[in-house]
C-alpha cells in the first residue's frame, strides 16, 4: 500500500511551528517568552516589494490611536489581514511570497483580538507604502516583544473625534495616507458630455469632406474634362474653318455654275 505524504514547504513548517511551541504561542494574556519576529524580515518583505506592482491600491486605517505600546502591534493586525486578502487572489509564485511575509506577522493572530471598532476610517494607499510601514513597525516592536505584557492592546482604538480635544503627535513611523478628493459635479458632467461633443465634431467633419469630395474631382478627372473641351473646341474651330474656305471659294469664281440661257430671235 503506497501513502502520499503531503509536500512541506519551509513557509508551511515555520507556520506550524508558531502554532504549536509553547515557547512562541502567546499567551492568554497577550505576551511572549520568545520572540516571534525573525532577523530576517527585512528580506522576506523586500522579495514582495520586487514583484508587487508599486501603486497597487489597499486601505489603511488613518485614525488609529498613536500609541506607543500598542501602536505598532495594531498597525501589524492590519497588515496582516490585507496579507490575507491578497493571497486569495494571488497567483502560484507570487502566493509564496505573500505567504512568507503573512508568517513574519502571523504571531499577532495568536492573541484573542477584538473585532474591529465603527469608528475606524479606511483611506486609499499604495501597497509600497503598507509594505514599508509593516517593515518599520517590525523594528519597533522587535525590542519589546518579550519585555512586554500586550494584554492591554487586544481591542483597536480610534483618535478622539472631538475637534475641540488636540490629537496627540502622530509618530514618524505612521503611515503617510490621505483621503482621495471626491469627484466634483461639474466635472462629472464635462467628463460625461465630452464623449458627445467628439462624436458630433467627428459627424461635422466628415460631412464636410464628403461635400467637400463631391465638389472637387479628381485631377485625373479634371484631365479628363480638360482634354474633352479641347478636343471639342478643335472640331468647331475645324468646321468654321471649313464653311468659311467654301464662301470664299464661291465668292472668287462667281460664273461657275451660272450659265446664260439662249434665246433664238426669230424673225
Amino acid at each position: 500500500m503506497i501513502v502520499l505524504a503531503p509536500a512541506w514547504s519551509p513557509t508551511t513548517s515555520l507556520l506550524l511551528l508558531l502554532l504549536l511551541s509553547p515557547g512562541l504561542r502567546g499567551s492568554p494574556d497577550c505576551s511572549f517568552s520568545h520572540s516571534p519576529i525573525s532577523s530576517t524580515f527585512k528580506v522576506t518583505i523586500r522579495k514582495l516589494s520586487d514583484y508587487l506592482l508599486q501603486d497597487y491600491p489597499v486601505t489603511v486605517a488613518s485614525n488609529l490611536q498613536d500609541d506607543e505600546l500598542c501602536g505598532p502591534f495594531w498597525h501589524l493586525v492590519l497588515a496582516q489581514r490585507w496579507m490575507g486578502r491578497l493571497k486569495a487572489v494571488a497567483g502560484s509564485q507570487m502566493q509564496s511570497l505573500l505567504e512568507a511575509v503573512n508568517t513574519e506577522i502571523h504571531f499577532v493572530t495568536l492573541c484573542a483580538f477584538q473585532p474591529l471598532p465603527s469608528c475606524l476610517r479606511f483611506v486609499q494607499t499604495n501597497i509600497s507604502h503598507l509594505l514599508q510601514d509593516t517593515s518599520e513597525q517590525l523594528v519597533a516592536l522587535k525590542p519589546w516583544i518579550t519585555r512586554r505584557n500586550f494584554s492591554g492592546c487586544l481591542e483597536l482604538q480610534c483618535q478622539p473625534a472631538d475637534s475641540s480635544t488636540p490629537l496627540p503627535p502622530r509618530s514618524p513611523r505612521a503611515l503617510e495616507a490621505t483621503a482621495l478628493p471626491a469627484p466634483q459635479a461639474p466635472l462629472l458632467l464635462l467628463l460625461l458630455l465630452l464623449p458627445v461633443a467628439l462624436l458630433l465634431m467627428s459627424a461635422a467633419w466628415c460631412l464636410h469632406w464628403r461635400r467637400r469630395r463631391w465638389r472637387t474631382p479628381y485631377p485625373r478627372e479634371q484631365r479628363e474634362r480638360q482634354s474633352m473641351s479641347g478636343v471639342g473646341a478643335e472640331r468647331g474651330g475645324d468646321t468654321e474653318s471649313e464653311a468659311g474656305s467654301r464662301l470664299r471659294a464661291v465668292s472668287t469664281e462667281p460664273d461657275v455654275g451660272l450659265e446664260l440661257p439662249n434665246f433664238e430671235i426669230m424673225t
